[in-house]
């Protein structure tokens, strides 16, 4: 299994693209990694190229910048080209399932954006927003089904 999780913070502006008519948004993401090492802490910082399509590259150009924090879920991608010399290059990168900005030091209102084909892009609580600060949704189910 290909998984990822990485954690960290956006070094350029979001570039949204379009290949085809598939929209797609290419994120640099900052890592750091702090531990100690006889008994003075260090830093690391590695850096990652992230990818995402469709909804998720538009959502995360209109609503992340520079500098954001956020979490990225994915698969390691490598991909081989020809750089200008004609010399033959790896590159990984990260493809993105999920971009999500990081709430340990940020608050965030989340909005829905409707789908394509007009269905519900979530279970609803009736609501077309999520507010932090509201009261817990009403469940939408009987006491006699289970919740989930």
């Amino acid at each position: 299994m290909n998984s990822i999780t990485i954690t960290g913070n956006i070094t350029r502006a979001p570039e949204l693209k379009t290949l085809g008519s598939k929209a797609n948004v290419k994120v640099g993401v900052a890592v750091n990694r702090r531990f100690q090492k006889n008994g003075e802490w260090e830093e690391v910082t590695s850096y990652f190229d992230v990818i995402a399509w469709g909804t998720l590259a538009e959502n995360v150009s209109t609503s992340l910048t520079k500098g954001s924090a956020i979490i990225v879920t994915g698969r390691l991608d490598q991909r081989s080209y020809d750089d200008k010399d004609g010399n033959k290059r790896s590159a990984f990168e990260i493809v993105a399932d999920e971009i999500a900005p990081s709430l340990r030091w940020a608050t965030a209102a989340v909005t829905r954006t409707p789908r394509a084909d007009g269905g519900a892009s979530y279970p609803s609580n009736g609501g077309s927003s999520y507010q932090p600060s509201a009261a817990p949704a009403t469940p939408q189910y009987t006491y006699d089904e289970e919740p989930f």
